[in-house]
């Protein structure tokens, strides 16, 4: 290499050698704050330290339309949360801390996302598919509903201008969940992350209670939980104080994200190559993640089969494989499921199970013959998933360049020879079509991990000798930083947010990538099939 690109290069791994660090330094994750997290906290938690901070933090990520969020429908949950927040707020007369936000400042910013919520509501947008929207939306409508009745017949001047009702919502699916919550059939365990909507009825379910104290691993179900208790439960509340305190006031939607956060970071960074070297510590410590069912996000949450199977392949790739018959749990036949009961499908979900057993159908001395049929069958089912113009689109992603990264390296790395040719070749194309003239690749506009995405598409299948993809790879290096440690929200959960260090960790991996091309065009991605080693 010359002197110029040795120096990049070096300067990745050095980012990925402080990036392991991290995980290992802050085992509970970096997360960014949500606006929907935080609203709940205002409105249903104002004892908690923080809470001017957690206002004044509300007033500031209001869009200059009224409205929280993103584009596309990703603006109902959050406002719902917002508006409610700062409806319970002027309702209670939360005195004003020094320096914070004034009852005025409160009424304006409420009264313009009052109207900006009747209009997204009007508008009857199809709603994203993000955890509990369908419960969610209808229950802050309702309580929105009660605080304008309240306000409006006492004159409060805080309303005056703002509509007096919400447009109606649909409460079929949430007044389902409530009547189920009041018998003793069994709840959903995935139900407890959203806790913060699920009404009175919730508080008489006895399975439900803090893991390592949360509830279903969100402060804002938390929160609620400590809400229907007559006395404070000690573990409860040490978990919100100690989010809170890491996060300066405004809080994530799902923290911890421990298993989540390192087996992402990890599978990302071994894939391509990267030397490198997690302590034996963390290495055990996922390995001892992996239960009878698989592994779960975070305390509270039930196993899923998309964690397992990322836990599952970052380990092979670290030098410590484990047997993955826990994702038997999920296997449907044609495809598998998320967790049992999941509504719909998820492709990302599937890519990862596809590398996971892919893996060990080629390196484990009985991997063929357990899983080789799957691997196949499974590779069938994503290609036939894959939309017209070549790329695919998920559940737990706002950006299709996410998916279809996912499924192009699971494709590429495991499907049955010359069987998916024609799926990448597409999604190359559609790749290469939808290149920004700034170099960059987005949804809505240049991010660096979309365009990570992007560049790992390209440089992740054989189509990387093409004569457009260097240029285009070239293009997009200015979009790679090697510094960049904040990222747009594009993940989803009860609202958007972005798990810093993993989107970091897929921008370093694809600067490697490029570099390297740029060096070396025919050389394409180096990572093979061999581990990385854990260090001491």
């Amino acid at each position: 290499m010359t002197t110029t690109s040795t120096v990049a290069a070096s300067a990745v791994v050095d980012a990925a050698g402080d990036l392991i660090a991290q995980l290992e330094r802050e085992p509970h994750g970096q997360v960014s704050a949500s606006v929907y997290e935080t609203g709940r906290l205002v409105a249903d938690a104002p004892w908690l330290t923080g809470h001017g901070r957690r206002l004044a933090y509300l007033l500031r990520q209001q869009g200059v339309d009224g409205t929280w969020g993103a584009a596309d429908g990703y603006a109902l949950v959050p406002t719902a949360s917002a508006v409610e927040a700062l409806l319970a707020a002027l309702v209670r007369a939360d005195p004003a801390e020094p320096g914070g936000p004034t009852r005025a400042d409160l009424a304006v910013a409420g009264r313009r996302g009052l109207v900006a919520l009747a209009r997204l509501l009007d508008a009857a947008p199809s709603m994203p598919d993000t955890p509990a929207a369908d419960l969610i939306v209808p229950a802050l409508a309702a309580r929105i509903d009660a605080h304008l009745d309240r306000m409006h017949h006492a004159n409060d001047p805080s309303v005056t201008g703002a509509p007096r009702a919400l447009p109606r919502v649909d409460r079929r699916r949430l007044d389902a969940v409530g009547a189920l919550l009041v018998t003793d059939r069994p709840v959903p365990d995935k139900l407890w992350h959203a806790y913060e909507v699920l009404g009175p009825a919730a508080a008489g379910r006895s399975e439900i209670g803090p893991v390592a104290g949360a509830v279903g691993a969100s402060p804002a179900a938390t929160a609620a939980w400590l809400t229907h208790r007559p006395s404070v439960e000690q573990s409860a509340r040490a978990y919100l104080d100690d989010v809170v305190a890491r996060h300066g006031g405004p809080v994530p939607c799902c923290t911890p994200i421990t298993v989540f956060e390192r087996s992402w970071t990890l599978a990302t960074l071994t894939r391509v190559g990267l030397p490198v070297r997690p302590s034996a510590r963390l290495v055990t410590e996922l390995a001892a993640a992996l239960g009878s069912p698989g592994a779960a996000t975070g305390p509270g949450l039930p196993a899923d089969a998309d964690t397992t199977a990322a836990t599952l392949y970052a380990l092979a790739r670290l030098g410590r494989p484990v047997d993955p018959a826990s994702l038997d749990h999920y296997d449907l036949g044609s495809h598998f499921c998320t967790w049992q009961g999941e509504d719909g499908h998820s492709v990302t979900t599937n890519a990862h199970v596809l590398e996971a057993l892919g893996w060990h159908a080629r390196h484990t001395g009985d991997g063929a013959a357990r899983y080789a049929a799957r691997v196949a069958a499974l590779a069938g089912w994503l290609s036939d998933r894959q939309q017209r113009d070549g790329h695919w689109a998920d559940r737990w992603h706002a950006s299709p360049y996410y998916a279809t990264c996912c499924v192009v390296l699971a494709l590429a790395g495991y499907a049955p020879p010359g069987t998916a040719r024609d799926r990448l070749d597409r999604a190359v194309d559609w790749v290469l079509a939808t290149q920004r003239a700034d170099g960059g690749w987005g949804r809505w506009s240049s991010t660096a991990e979309e365009t990570a995405y992007a560049v790992h598409i390209l440089l992740g299948t054989s189509q990387r000798s093409r004569p457009e993809v260097p240029s285009a790879v070239r293009r997009a290096l200015t979009h790679l930083p090697v510094d960049a440690i904040e990222h747009p929200p594009l993940w989803h959960d009860k609202d958007l947010y972005a798990p810093l260090l993993i989107v970091r960790a897929a921008v370093l991996a694809a600067r490697r990538l490029a570099l390297r091309s740029a060096e070396a065009p025919s050389d394409g991605v180096s990572a093979g099939d061999g581990p990385s080693r854990a260090g001491s």
